[in-house]
């Protein structure tokens, strides 16, 4: 494994952990912004119909997915910058 590698393996548990809290913060938003005033709705939530289930968790995937992948090529961009290699 290379050293560049190794070497950015804790940035990437910080950041994995930053743009978690950021893609929820996100979530909730964009779920508020559809209408609704309550909290999304688990899978197993029996109180809650399939459609809004589904699209709930197909929206929650789709900003964490984003989010994740922004943050993850911002960091390997600046390490890049920093140290000239790029670390994946």
């Amino acid at each position: 494994m290379k050293a560049s590698k190794v070497a950015y393996k804790p940035v990437g548990l910080v950041l994995g952990a930053l743009s978690g809290a950021l893609a929820g913060a996100l979530f909730k938003q964009a779920w508020k912004m559809l209408g609704h005033d309550e909290d999304a709705p688990d899978a197993t939530d029996e109180e809650r119909g399939w459609v809004e289930a589904v699209t709930a968790a197909v929206l929650q995937g789709a900003i964490f997915a984003g989010v994740k992948a922004a943050v993850d090529r911002s960091g390997a961009t600046a390490t890049r910058r920093l140290t000239g290699t790029w670390p994946g």
